[in-house]
């Protein structure tokens, strides 16, 4: 396993609309976040658009594989919240991205989550499959 090198952080502000009727941020809105924070990772890295990379290595992205996540603390409206984002883990045809969700010093919550390098498949415009991790990306993240 490789340790990560770079960890970026994406801030949030929480919206009284991303509360349940508790004032407690609804947990799907955590992965929204998420996923917004995995992009945020590759961008700052110097990772061109999935479009661009999608020409030029036939990368259209990193979906999601795995997840598992943990609920420390809760957060409402108003909070600023920071995402801690780095690879904890590259694979051949994936990686292991981890996120820490921070409010001031308290720790939210954890997630990490498995995902691949796709490409689509010969003939269809839907199908996906994984391909081994391009050196250049990988690189730019290390």
């Amino acid at each position: 396993m490789t340790e990560a090198a770079k960890t970026t952080i994406h801030t949030v502000r929480v919206e009284f609309g991303d509360c349940d009727p508790a004032r407690i941020v609804w947990f799907p809105n955590f992965f929204r976040w998420i996923d917004a924070a995995s992009r945020h990772f590759f961008v700052t890295c110097g990772v061109p658009s999935w479009s661009e990379t999608e020409k030029t290595l036939g990368v259209i992205g990193t979906p999601l594989v795995d997840t598992h996540a943990r609920f420390v603390k809760t957060a409402t409206y108003g909070d600023v919240l920071e995402i801690h984002t780095s690879v904890a883990e590259w694979r051949e045809k994936s990686f292991v991205q981890r996120y820490r969700i921070m409010c001031g010093a308290d720790l939210i919550m954890e997630c990490d989550e498995v995902r691949i390098f796709a490409q689509r498949r010969a003939g269809s415009e839907t199908a996906i499959r994984a391909v081994p991790i391009p050196a250049s990306i990988r690189a730019l993240c290390e």
